[in-house]
């Protein structure tokens, strides 16, 4: 197995999928075969894609904040390298991608019936362009696969979405490349000042951008990843594509396309840009405790279940940015536990969800009402992933909310205040959420003959349930590989600052 370490690996995980897109469109038959062949290709290639991101986990050292896996060839020239690589941040998103493919396959297999090959390779596209934004260390190469991402998203938006698919997904589509046109800008700016697009060379330093730069550049990569997470108020386009979106979609949404935006902070906006951080972080927090209030109080009022589970998706991803900003340990670690967890649990309740809406067609709370009688095994599932999302303790919902509200607190007692009536908030919207749904009386007629959980939902479900209750009780597995990364980081952004400020003073400006 120590010859594993001679691969390139990453490009493997990355471009294997795109191999899988190959292989199903060189399918052959009749119309039901070809669907039949694209549907296995896609679940063969996602679970070996899978099992490799399992082995980059197995083999990763945690001991060290260094990247692995480094690849670095020759690619534009002038410094503009094809390299690869991961650290004990980018790791973990990686592996996370790696699980939550094949789920959305399984959970596509009978709900998808129109253009089954052109899906499933839209969806095999799309994981080679996440992989490729987690194991980029060129700040192009990044650029690529980051927006490169948004054309297979607004395919499976607009050709499989509901009604009003097409709106979705040109919203979805246009408020996301406006942000990264901005960053596209910043980037070029960067090469232009340090001659290199190497992520490595610029995060080690010295630093090649002056204090006065700093906060455009900071601001210009903002504005792309506030969008992508999203932050409050640029997070409209969230709801529309997730009540549009397929199951899998909003799966794949919600897990990790949300996800992008609080790895670039950080990856990018943390130790490259250390001033501006500093000038702009009250602007994070007054943003983030918005949305973690603002969008749980309009998720109180939803009726469609996709929409308020969005709303949550929001509200937790200010959490996240709350615990990013607050450059503490407990923080960083908080809100990088809370992207993994949301990966698993925002996207296993949408998963629930695509369970009825398969049964009744419909995401209307009111058209539910005491399915405990007739779905146990559904409302088990349903309950343990609803308590995650309330951060109930024992499951892995808690720990990343405690801890980025440890990190709030350390860094100022009322944004913990604030941000904690968010999860009071969490608790009611949820709570709410699962007694109409699977408690009181089974009085409607519709819901009579509604079947429990099949072989294939209990095998999507099962290792999310694990997962949730196993991280709930032992979080060492992402700290450990987390740990040495973070405390990089950390020092990073301390040594950047405490460089721009000494800049400052030479110049004679008040840093």
């Amino acid at each position: 197995m120590g010859a594993m370490l001679n691969w390139p690996i990453l490009s493997i995980i990355t471009f294997l999928p795109a191999l899988g897109a190959l292989a199903i469109l060189l399918g052959r038959g009749t119309q039901e075969e070809k669907d039949q062949h694209a549907r296995f290709m896609a679940l063969l290639f996602t679970l070996v894609t899978l099992a490799l991101t399992l082995i980059l986990w197995w083999k990763f050292d945690s001991t060290t904040a260094a990247f692995q896996f480094v690849e670095a060839h020759d690619w534009l020239g002038n410094g503009i390298e094809y390299k690869m690589g991961v650290d004990g941040i980018s790791v973990l998103f990686v592996v996370l991608t790696g699980m939550l493919m094949p789920l959305c396959i399984l959970a596509s297999w009978r709900s998808i019936h129109k253009r089954v090959p052109e899906y499933m390779i839209a969806f095999l596209v799309l994981e080679t362009l996440m992989m490729g934004v987690f194991s980029a260390l060129d700040l192009f190469l990044f650029y690529l696969f980051f927006e490169a991402g948004l054309i297979p998203m607004f395919l499976i938006i607009g050709v499989w979405g509901g009604a009003r698919r097409v709106y979705a997904s040109f919203k979805f589509f246009l408020y996301t490349l406006a942000g990264s046109v901005l960053m596209l800008i910043a980037i070029m700016a960067m090469y232009w000042q340090a001659g290199t697009t190497d992520i490595v060379t610029l995060l080690e330093g010295p630093y090649p951008f002056p204090p006065a730069m700093q906060p455009w550049l900071w601001l210009a990569f903002f504005a792309s990843f506030a969008v992508k997470m999203p932050m409050w108020p640029v997070h409209t386009w969230l709801p529309d594509a997730h009540v549009e979106a397929p199951t899998a979609g909003s799966v794949i949404l919600a897990g990790i396309l949300l996800k992008m935006g609080g790895y670039g902070f950080l990856r990018f906006s943390l130790p490259m840009f250390p001033l501006g951080t500093e000038m702009f972080a009250p602007l994070v927090f007054t943003l983030s405790l918005i949305a973690i209030v603002y969008t749980s109080l309009v998720a109180l009022v939803q009726e469609d279940i996709k929409k308020l589970i969005a709303y949550s998706s929001v509200a937790h991803m200010g959490l996240v940015t709350l615990g990013i900003f607050t450059l503490n340990h407990q923080g960083i670690d908080g809100a990088i536990f809370q992207m993994i967890s949301h990966g698993f649990v925002s996207g296993a309740l949408f998963l629930c969800v695509g369970v009825v809406y398969d049964r009744m067609h419909t995401r209307e709370i009111r058209a539910y009402g005491g399915l405990v009688n007739r779905m146990p095994m559904y409302a088990f599932a349903f309950m343990v992933f609803t308590l995650a999302n309330v951060g109930l303790p024992g499951t892995s919902g808690f720990v990343g909310e405690f801890l980025s509200l440890l990190g709030a607190f350390e860094a100022n007692s009322w944004l913990a205040i604030v941000a904690t009536s968010g999860v009071v908030l969490s608790a009611a919207y949820a709570l709410y959420l699962y007694r109409r749904v699977i408690f009181g009386k089974l009085d409607k007629a519709s819901l009579q003959a509604l079947a429990d959980l099949t072989p294939r939902e209990i095998i999507i479900l099962a290792p999310l349930v694990i997962v949730t209750i196993l991280l709930g009780v032992y979080p060492k597995p992402v700290f450990s590989v987390t740990g040495p990364s973070v405390t990089h980081l950390i020092d990073l952004n301390r040594a950047g600052l405490a460089e721009a400020k000494a800049e400052l003073a030479a110049q004679g400006k008040h840093p």
